[in-house]
């Protein structure tokens, strides 16, 4: 099991950029897959990135070419560089660890508590 701890969120203007990072705890961070997930008020939880053990990554169309996902084996941390941000990219974001790279929600074992991010128009 890995505890995972997401901190960075905030409130930012429309145009502006956060960077969320993802703290992992536990020895087995570097085989895990991550992904970044958010939900927003009265919607249901979607998928925004996901990188794979050796770094392979895939975007949510609705973010592909504005948000990075990274990762930092040695810090037991991932990444998630937003830019362009939107009042649509408001809502709660957690990061999850799985076996694999999933767009799927129920592909993740482990989920962090979530931060908040909110773009003011």
């Amino acid at each position: 099991q890995v505890q995972l701890v997401e901190s960075g969120g905030g409130l930012v203007q429309a145009g502006g950029s956060l960077r969320l990072s993802c703290a992992a705890s536990g020895r087995t961070f570097s085989s895990k897959a991550m992904g970044w997930f958010r939900q927003a008020p009265g919607k249901e939880r979607e998928f925004v990135a996901t990188i794979t053990w050796n770094g392979s990554t895939y975007y949510a169309d609705s973010v592909k070419g504005r948000f990075t996902i990274s990762r930092d084996n040695a810090k037991n941390t991932v990444y998630l560089q937003m830019n362009s941000l939107g009042p649509e990219d408001t809502a709660v974001y957690y990061c999850a660890a799985g076996r694999v790279g999933s767009t799927w929600f129920g592909g993740y074992d482990d989920w962090g508590q979530g931060t908040q991010v909110t773009v003011s128009s």
